[in-house]
């Protein structure tokens, strides 16, 4: 083994730990955006619990921020909330800092 050898594996490792990372991060993100605007649609609390893991779900289902977002937004004025679409996206991206936050705090 070569000292290059030992380097390139160690940038292997950490960049599967960095999409491992991201990857809980847009889970938790989900989670706690699909409890938001389930509380906007004014869901009850056994339904803000379906309704965030539907979120959450959708992720998995069809990778990308886009379809999370559409998703969220069309939901929310389906229920009649007067909301823009570019205000859900800042949601999205606060929601995405506390969830990266909360993982490097081991929360």
């Amino acid at each position: 083994m070569t000292t290059f050898d030992d380097r390139e594996r160690g940038f292997e490792k950490r960049f599967e730990l960095d999409q491992e990372q991201e990857f809980k991060a847009q889970a938790r993100r989900n989670r706690a955006l699909g409890e938001w605007a389930a509380g906007l649609m004014g869901l009850a609390d056994q339904r803000i619990a379906e309704y965030a893991a539907v979120i959450v779900k959708s992720e998995v289902d069809q990778p990308g921020d886009d379809d999370v977002l559409r998703k969220v937004f069309e939901d929310l004025k389906g229920a009649g909330v007067a909301i823009t679409e570019g205000e859900v996206r800042m949601k999205m991206a606060e929601l995405m800092a506390q969830a990266r936050e909360g993982l490097r705090e081991g929360r």
